[in-house]
């Protein structure tokens, strides 16, 4: 054995010689060459520990060029997967990352080294670790990494974060990618590099195509506005992942993502947004493979009261049933969540209905004691859904709205001059049924 490592380290001294004479010569093939045979040696002696050393030394020689240095990292990284264990491999990862931070030209090699640091830190429960590892590098600034992979090590900072419950930098790394980034058609994007243009990488065979990359980000948001129980952000989330080609031909795919925007539509707080993807979602032919909940929806559009028992007994095991499906529960606040919706909903209905109203019977018709139609008639006037005041020794709602000064002239104006044109026009009328008279009296 030590015959042996005799032999690599004279080896590796006439390589070291001859790597010193063509880097002063500026020779780049050449120095290339000689880097690259010195690793090899150690790698097929199974020296991991000079690998290290040969690899920190070769990187801190007087002068030595870029490219020397990128060959260097690039066939050290193809013998991470062949290291004998885990310590070993870590300490190649490690060695590497140290010899090519704050280096531009193998920045991208410096990212993917993380990526795998932080997957093995992860796989060792460390996931605190590992999402501080991942956060380090800013890929977005890395003009020669191709677009896919970028998205792909951004998606993989927020689902750490997202694992480690640092819902603020989940959301701030997310910002990073615009959602218009996964419209765009990759065959019309292919265009020749122009010169002096940088070179983009081809990404490595493991990155997911764009579409796959689109899926993964919705699904990574969705766990996000889940936390904030973010109804209508949800089914935005859900409505673009059904957007996705693949998703749309598969009737076993779309079927669990329709109901579930069908579901967080339901959920989501009353609002111009809202009602507009009612709307567009009622408009989908394929809503009429699910019927139960086309109905559901066409109760929410149509203008009458619901009866909130009658409902819930009709889509309790539906409701119970997502848990089963693709996204899992509704949240744990959901089943209360639809019946406050419900209530909404009869309060709107019944404003357009009546401009007053006793409490007693609003309360009836929502099919709740008479304090809790106060509360939630009250937090809708609050949250300004609709505008109304309740006279509590009358016990009295008024639905009108209350018209300042200028309105009250405005409108008496307006009424006014209506009046002066229907007492014009009559005039003219009589006026003109005279004159015929007249006419037909002197024949």
């Amino acid at each position: 054995m030590e015959g042996k490592n005799v032999n690599l380290e004279a080896a590796i001294d006439q390589l070291l010689n001859v790597e010193k004479q063509m880097r002063l010569a500026g020779d780049v093939a050449a120095t290339k060459k000689a880097v690259t045979e010195i690793l090899q040696l150690c790698f097929e002696a199974k020296d991991w520990k000079s690998l290290n050393e040969q690899i920190v030394n070769l990187s801190k020689k007087r002068g030595q060029l870029k490219q020397a240095v990128t060959a260097m990292v690039q066939q050290a990284m193809q013998y991470i997967d062949q290291t004998p264990d885990l310590e070993t491999r870590i300490e190649l990862i490690k060695t590497l990352n140290s010899v090519s931070a704050g280096k531009i030209y193998v920045e991208i090699e410096r990212a993917r080294l993380i990526r795998r640091l932080a997957k093995i830190k992860e796989e060792q429960g460390l996931i605190a670790e590992a999402a501080d590892l991942m956060q380090e590098v800013a890929v977005e600034t890395f003009g020669a990494m191709a677009k896919t992979e970028k998205i792909a090590f951004i998606l993989e900072q927020v689902r750490l974060c997202l694992d480690r419950q640092d819902y603020v930098r989940a959301q701030i790394l997310s910002r990073k990618i615009s959602p218009r980034v996964f419209d765009v058609d990759p065959s019309k994007e292919k265009k020749k590099p122009k010169e002096g243009d940088n070179v983009v990488e081809e990404p490595p065979a493991d990155i997911p195509s764009l579409l796959e990359l689109k899926r993964i980000y919705y699904e990574l948001m969705i766990r996000y506005y889940f936390h904030n129980n973010d109804y209508l952000e949800i089914c935005r989330c859900y409505k673009a992942i059904y957007e996705i080609p693949s998703i749309r031909e598969d009737p076993s795919q779309w079927i669990p993502v329709l109901r579930k925007i069908c579901w967080y539509l339901i959920l989501a707080p009353h609002d111009p947004m809202q009602s507009s993807l009612l709307n567009s979602t009622l408009e989908d032919k394929n809503l009429s493979e699910i019927p139960k909940f086309k109905l559901l929806l066409k109760q929410l559009v149509t203008m009458e009261v619901i009866q909130w028992t009658s409902l819930w007994n009709l889509y309790k095991d539906e409701f119970e049933n997502e848990k089963n499906m693709l996204g899992g529960s509704l949240g744990d606040k959901a089943a209360e969540d639809l019946r406050m919706r419900i209530i909404e909903h009869n309060i709107l209905v019944v404003s357009k209905y009546y401009s007053r109203i006793t409490l007693k019977r609003l309360a009836e018709l929502l099919c709740l004691t008479v304090q809790e139609a106060e509360k939630h008639l009250s937090e809708m006037v609050v949250s300004k859904a609709l505008v109304a005041k309740i006279d509590r020794p009358m016990g009295i709602v008024c639905f009108q709205v209350a018209k300042d000064s200028n309105e009250v002239l405005n409108a008496w104006a307006v009424n006014l001059e209506k009046l002066l044109d229907l007492v014009e026009k009559s005039c003219h009328q009589i006026h003109k049924e005279t004159m015929v008279h007249k006419a037909a009296l002197k024949l």
